[in-house]
């Protein structure tokens, strides 16, 4: 089997998520242009609900399989690594049936007493088979993570994304005419029909890999109850972590329509304004997270790897290379989104939040320093930690959220805020913690100085050029270009990217000479 660094699996999955991401936004912007804001709130009204049905199913159990796999493959044991994806594909196959048959017949009671809004009825009990499928698909993903094979994923997810865009804009133009809530059922069929395209993409992939097998028992070393032991100790926390987040997501969905009527709009005003902050507003801030996604991902089975045989060297280099990454991505994405924030929400036609989007902005770069740092933290085994870091940081900006939006003055203003304080707050306690427990150094110039020398030049481009470029797509295309090219040309002369660095890379690094 080919050994893959996790930079080659992340840019694997970078490329994947950046074309979903791209297709994405054409979803995004059809959905805001065509189908309306309303429509896109009461489908993610419910989300945050169908993610935390999705947590009690799954229970974290395929990043435990990543971890796992990757080490019994450390150790050259392929038998034993497919006889942990057999027992787990069982497990989350009977779960997700379960929990997606339940959710289906006590829809009607949770809409009536949880959602703020009854007509999300039918949106909820469309998203409901898609738990079952989603934890099988799950369960694949997670074992060729752990072989650090990104490419089944990349494709499934490619498919996925491409399906539910084409037929979930499909279905929501043509029920639109029924009313509002039958758009937004539209939607919900087109991200179930995605996910089951997805599965079959990714069982397609399984069934053709040829793994060779080293030399070994024929028969799995550890028993059923071993496996299923070392399954729950891993996946627990992860667990724990994940039902805080999508509850806290859950929360948000309900809390943040409802302190917006206390600002003093109508509900339907309401409900549209929510549709906005997550159609557009947090459609733009995630969008640089396709990298940190990507690397957070990879990051899970080669800081393993690196753990299980007592690398700590390589522990602390990779992750100190994950968070010098990120922040190189992350700076200029979140430049343009802060000085550009006016002309991206009017693509998605939602200029009112251009304000918010600024905030957000600001603390983007946390917001992906926390996701890589989870992944770094998950990998060492200390994933118990990113579940006490998510709490204090919610305790935190939960009464914020609470009180700022209900003011009218601030409005989802004050929203932002609240989220910008919670992502500062856990990407430092997660910081601490892997400095903390990895020795990790701090190199302040390539984390910090040289990442902002080159956003100042960006800045300072887009300071003297959107005066004569701006006002039109080409302009804006023209701008992001000579930006993004001064930024990398002061990275290249500063030295915060080498050489080295570009020769990693999949295909570019190849036709490098030596």
């Amino acid at each position: 089997m080919p050994k893959r660094t996790f930079v080659y699996g992340a840019t694997i999955l970078l490329g994947a998520n950046l074309l979903n991401r791209m297709l994405g936004f054409a979803y995004q912007y059809l959905i805001m242009a065509h189908i309306g804001g309303e429509a896109y709130g009461l489908f993610t009204m419910v989300f945050p609900i169908y993610m935390l049905a999705l947590v009690f199913t799954t229970a974290g159990i395929p990043l435990a399989i990543a971890k796992m796999v990757s080490e019994e493959v450390s150790f050259g044991r392929y038998l034993q690594a497919k006889a942990i994806f057999r027992l787990a594909l069982k497990i989350l196959g009977v779960s997700g049936a379960a929990v997606a048959i339940i959710l289906y017949f006590v829809s009607p009671y949770l809409v009536q007493r949880v959602f703020p809004d009854p007509r999300v009825l039918t949106v909820f009990q469309i998203c409901t088979p898609a738990i079952f499928i989603v934890s099988i698909s799950s369960v694949f993903r997670g074992y060729f993570q752990g072989l650090q094979n990104m490419v089944p994923t990349a494709i499934s997810q490619i498919c996925e994304q491409t399906i539910r865009v084409a037929f979930g804009y499909t279905a929501a133009l043509r029920l639109l005419d029924s009313g509002v809530e039958w758009a937004a059922a539209g939607l919900a069929l087109g991200m179930l029909v995605g996910e089951v395209i997805g599965l079959l993409a990714i069982v397609f992939q399984y069934q053709r890999a040829n793994l060779k097998f080293q030399a070994e028992s024929p028969r799995a070393s550890y028993s059923s109850r071993h496996i299923l032991h070392k399954l729950w100790q891993l996946a627990s926390p992860v667990t724990v972590g994940r039902l805080l987040s999508t509850g806290l997501s859950a929360l948000d969905a309900m809390l943040i329509p409802l302190r917006l009527q206390v600002a003093g709009y109508a509900a339907r005003e309401a409900v549209t304004l929510f549709g906005q902050l997550g159609g557009a507003a947090f459609t733009l801030l995630t969008f640089p997270s396709v990298f940190t996604f990507a690397l957070a991902t990879s990051l899970v089975p080669a800081i393993s790897e690196a753990a299980t045989q007592r690398q700590f060297h390589v522990v602390r280099a990779r992750s100190a290379e994950a968070i010098r990454l990120t922040i190189l991505i992350g700076i200029p994405c979140l430049i343009i989104l802060f000085y550009f924030s006016l002309p991206l929400t009017a693509f998605f036609k939602s200029t009112e939040i251009a304000p918010v989007l600024r905030v957000l902005a600001l603390g983007g770069i946390f917001s992906y320093i926390q996701q890589t740092t989870t992944g770094i933290l998950q990998g060492l085994g200390k994933v118990h930690l990113p579940v006490l870091h998510s709490i204090i940081a919610a305790i935190l900006r939960i009464p914020i959220l609470v009180y700022l939006t209900g003011l009218p003055q601030w409005g989802l203003r004050g929203t932002a805020w609240a989220y910008t304080l919670g992502f500062v707050i856990m990407a430092f306690l997660n910081l601490l913690a892997i400095i903390r427990n990895t020795g990790m150094p701090v190199d302040l110039q390539r984390f910090v100085l040289q990442p902002l020398s080159g956003g100042i030049g960006m800045l300072l481009v887009f300071h003297f050029l959107d005066p004569i470029l701006g006002r039109h797509v080409v302009g804006y295309l023209g701008e992001f270009s000579l930006g993004l090219t001064i930024y990398s040309a002061i990275l290249c002369f500063n030295g915060a990217v080498t050489y080295n660095d570009l020769k990693r890379l999949p295909w570019i690094g190849k036709f490098l000479p030596l």
